[in-house]
């Protein structure tokens, strides 16, 4: 693993940067300067540059979020969510007679998702109805724990319904927060011996579509630039395209990160190798 000061030391070995956007762009409240700064220069060089998200809402919806922090249209190319490739998922399955995926949809998650909800089709009922549920997060990730929605779960199982995970992330950093997220619903739905369907990275599927859109640009001219180990390092690892570890995200009071940006590389080495991930280079921060 290369340890990089900047992404200027490597960024003439790729044509196409996929970028996650949470604790890489931003902190889910205000944008990082210096990653601003770097995708800018990325896209002057003539860089292909890919927002790669793994928020339950479509990209209508993130790029406002987005242009509020003063991450504009113009820095990108694409921004593609593991909502926008849920609602795709699921209206195609809704069409297989052999899916289980149902018409009849209990939606778990916040009010800020409801529109992921709605373009997803079907119809809204309660959990004694449903044939499937769709999961976007917690109802108020910041107030609630995920041991909360044992017995919603556990009567969901006990009705054998599938449940479709719109944001595979166990947790994500807000600020200086780390909250639960729809992945780790996820998580214990399977524990409880429920089926899960989860949509975004490290999953294929967000892969796929976005590589049939640049299909003039090969994985091996590809990176994709993330702070999380079980996602973006681990689907890098499986669509087959180099990555960039940022350790200022999710991982970094784990790998002990310094206040200047210092970082202790056999550690990192050694919590990346714990999670069954190698990627090719760190960056303390996403920075030109």
């Amino acid at each position: 693993m290369k340890f990089l000061k900047g992404l200027s030391e490597i960024a003439s070995s790729y044509d196409l940067f996929i970028i996650d956007l949470w604790g890489v762009m931003h902190n889910g409240i205000e944008a990082y300067p210096d990653a601003v700064d770097c995708v800018r220069e990325l896209g002057t060089r003539g860089k292909t540059v890919v927002f790669l998200s793994n928020a339950a809402r479509d990209r209508r919806h993130i790029a406002e979020h987005l242009l509020k922090r003063g991450i504009g249209p113009d820095l990108y190319s694409l921004l593609l969510t593991s909502g926008d490739v849920t609602i795709d998922a699921v209206k195609k399955a809704r069409k297989d007679r052999n899916s289980e995926i149902g018409e009849d949809l209990f939606h778990i998650g916040p009010d800020r998702c409801v529109p992921t909800f709605t373009a997803c089709g079907g119809k809204d009922v309660s959990i004694e109805d449903a044939e499937t549920i769709l999961c976007t997060g917690l109802y108020d990730e910041t107030s609630e724990s995920v041991k909360e929605y044992s017995d919603l779960l556990k009567q969901a199982v006990a009705r054998k319904l599938p449940m479709v995970c719109a944001n595979p992330d166990v947790s994500v950093k807000q600020g200086e927060r780390v909250l639960p997220g729809a992945g780790a619903l996820a998580a214990l739905y399977e524990e409880l011996g429920g089926n899960v369907y989860r949509f975004g990275k490290p999953f294929p599927y967000i892969y796929d579509q976005l590589f049939s859109m640049y299909p003039d640009i090969g994985r091996e001219r590809s990176v994709m630039i993330g702070d999380g180990l079980f996602t973006d390092i681990r689907g890098a690892r499986q669509a087959g395209i180099d990555a960039i570890w940022i350790a200022g995200g999710l991982h970094a009071e784990e790998l002990q990160l310094g206040g200047e940006g210092t970082i202790n590389p056999e550690f990192a080495l050694e919590v990346a190798a714990e999670a069954g991930e190698h990627p090719g280079a760190l960056l303390c921060y996403l920075t030109w």
